[in-house]
C-alpha cells in the first residue's frame, strides 16, 4: 500500500483491495455474502473498512483461494459466531463509539481538553480562509 497508515486507521475501497490483491466488485460481491463485513458508509455512500473488517476479508480470502473452501463453506464457519469469535481475537471499539471518561479526569482536565479542540477548530477555519483567499 502506498500510504502508511495506523493499523487502527479505517480503509478505503481502493486501499484494502490492493492490500488484497482483489477487485472491488469481488469486495462488493463478499459483503453480500458476510454480514460480518460492515464497512461505514458515508451519505455518498463511499466505504470505510475498519481492521475487524479487513482482518475478516484476510480470513476469508485465505479460506476461499487458499483453503479452497466455496462460499456456502465459509458461511456455515461464520454463522452464529460473532466478530470476536471469529478473528480469535479482542476487536476493535467502534470508533463512533461514545466513550464514558476514566474517573481521574476531573472538571477542568476536561475543560482544558474542550478549549484546545475549540481554538484548533477556529485555527482551521483560519486557515481555511487564507487557502481560498
Amino acid at each position: 500500500m502506498g500510504v502508511n497508515k495506523s493499523k487502527s486507521a479505517f480503509r478505503s475501497i481502493a486501499e484494502v483491495t490492493e492490500d488484497l490483491n482483489i477487485a472491488p466488485h469481488v469486495l462488493r460481491f463478499w459483503e453480500t455474502k458476510f454480514t460480518q463485513i460492515k464497512p461505514m458508509k458515508t451519505k455518498s455512500s463511499r466505504r470505510y473498512y475498519r481492521p475487524d473488517d479487513v482482518a475478516i476479508l484476510e480470513l476469508i480470502k485465505e479460506l476461499l483461494y487458499e483453503r479452497r473452501y466455496t462460499i456456502e463453506g465459509v458461511q456455515k464457519l461464520f454463522k452464529n459466531r460473532s466478530t470476536k469469535d471469529i478473528l480469535g481475537s479482542e476487536i476493535q471499539k467502534d470508533f463512533f463509539e461514545e466513550e464514558t471518561l476514566p474517573v481521574s479526569y476531573d472538571k477542568s482536565s476536561v475543560d482544558t481538553i474542550k478549549g484546545a479542540i475549540s481554538e484548533l477548530k477556529e485555527l482551521k477555519k483560519e486557515l481555511e480562509n487564507m487557502v481560498i483567499a
